[in-house]
């Protein structure tokens, strides 16, 4: 594959500018899978640099399943009102509003699930592994693993995207984040369902 058919298609893959893919591919020696890990951590990288910046403007995102018995309501947070009338942060936030239709989560983030709610399901663990006669630091573990899982499935952002297990939320939203190149929050989002 020649060097522009190469970068052609690794900016058709991400979205990403072509001079970021001409970076990326030179950075790894024209393996396009290289430069697609590349660009992800270059991603998470400007993600994180732009996590600080306040998130003021937005839209409000609604989605009804076909059998009209599931909705969505979404508040999707950027920095500008710029972005927050393009169509590619309104194809984001329908992504997401198919997500909460889909997989149920109660809750954003991690850190917004109540000290009480997880104190609650470690003791319920706890409980169902007391009996085992399995040593301590394993019940431990185990405890600890299955609080982890408890995280995945209610975070929204922790949960893994219906249309790649292999990304979580965050992943996809950290995505956008580096192609717009602005910060992006999920504000507060409810899920109905008949």
């Amino acid at each position: 594959m020649s060097k522009i058919d190469a970068l052609k298609k690794l900016r058709q893959e991400t979205g990403v500018s072509f001079a970021e893919c001409q970076k990326a591919l030179e950075a790894t020696g024209g393996d396009p899978e290289k430069a697609r890990d590349f660009l992800r951590q270059r991603g998470q990288k400007i993600a994180e640099l732009k996590s600080a910046r306040t998130a003021t403007q937005g839209i409000v995102a609604a989605y009804v399943h076909s059998n009209k018995k599931v909705g969505v309501l979404l508040d999707l947070r950027c920095e500008s009102d710029f972005v927050a009338r393009s169509p590619e942060f309104s194809q984001l936030a329908h992504e997401i509003t198919l997500q909460i239709a889909a997989m149920n989560p109660k809750y954003a983030k991690a850190d917004e699930i109540p000290a009480e709610l997880i104190a609650e399901e470690k003791r319920l663990c706890e409980e169902q592994l007391a009996d085992s006669g399995k040593p301590q630091n394993i019940i431990s573990q185990i405890v600890e693993g299955r609080l982890n899982k408890y995280r995945e499935t209610v975070c929204l952002l922790s949960q893994q995207w219906i249309k790649d297990e292999g990304k979580t939320m965050q992943d996809f939203i950290n995505e956008h984040i580096a192609i717009i190149g602005e910060n992006i929050v999920v504000g507060n989002f409810i899920r109905y369902e008949i």
